[in-house]
């Protein structure tokens, strides 16, 4: 018995050495904290805002909602990557971005003089132009419809443009009339009846100058201003009336078609 005793001590201490050289058993990576945000987008819409959440397909470590017809973009992830994703939409969400400015647009505005009199020998119009014509006398007190111009303009979704162009109709080499055009094309977008631009400015200004009378051989003349500005959303392949500059004098007004079509 004495010697069983005399060993006990020995285990004891043995066993504790043992247990102290056994390695701890690693700790377990914690979960990452995951939560849903909804950021919204105040200046992308149509095409520009695909473009935006096509962007966003790099965070693959969020899952990531979008739809253009509601704008915000819901995100769910850690906050970290959240946080990102916010930065991103901000950078993003605003003219002249890399999600804004996307495709090309060939737009052709028609400047269309209309007098509620014979204002000199009927003219033809493109065939093209008669349905538009024939609605102006319809709607108008303006019968006599006459081609005065053609511009033809290439321009970018999501880009400013400002083009000032020379018109038929001078009193002198140095003086004819002037057309003023400021717009910016914000967004293409799709719909079920076709493919529409979004103008948030779209802004015709002419100034045309009006003989008053002439000093010697000189003609004297005064400068008319008429203008419109307007917005809204406008068809490929339709000739849409944006509406009436003005008054040129009491019998005429200038009026103008926009149609355009997106390059693909």
């Amino acid at each position: 018995m004495s010697q069983l005793f005399r060993f006990a001590p020995l285990a004891l201490c043995l066993s504790v050495l043992c247990a102290q050289e056994q390695p701890l058993a690693p700790k377990l990576p914690q979960p990452e904290k995951m939560e849903a945000a909804i950021i919204p987008v105040k200046t992308l819409s149509g095409d520009a805002f695909n473009r935006l959440r096509n962007m966003l397909n790099v965070f693959n470590n969020a899952r990531i909602s979008a739809d253009d017809r509601l704008q915000p973009v819901i995100v769910y992830g850690s906050p970290d990557v959240i946080k990102e994703v916010r930065r991103v939409i901000t950078e993003l969400d605003k003219p002249g971005s890399e999600a804004a400015v996307g495709r090309n647009i060939e737009l052709t505005l028609t400047f269309l003089k209309c007098s509620t009199k014979a204002a000199g020998p009927a003219t033809t119009l493109p065939p093209d132009l008669e349905p538009v014509a024939k609605q102006l006398r319809a709607m108008t007190q303006y019968k006599d419809v006459q081609l005065w111009d053609i511009i033809p303009l290439r321009i970018q979704e999501g880009r400013r443009t400002e083009q000032s162009t020379r018109m038929p109709g001078s009193i002198s080499p140095s003086v004819s009339p002037l057309a003023q055009i400021t717009l910016n094309a914000e967004a293409v977008v799709t719909r079920e009846t076709g493919r529409f631009v979004r103008f948030d400015r779209l802004q015709i200004g002419l100034k045309i100058p009006v003989v008053t009378g002439t000093t010697g051989t000189s003609p004297q003349f005064n400068y008319v201003e008429v203008g419109l500005n307007t917005a809204g959303d406008f068809k490929e392949g339709q000739k849409t009336v944006l509406g009436k500059l003005g008054g040129i004098d009491d019998d005429t007004a200038v009026f103008v078609v926009v149609a355009l079509k997106v390059i693909d």
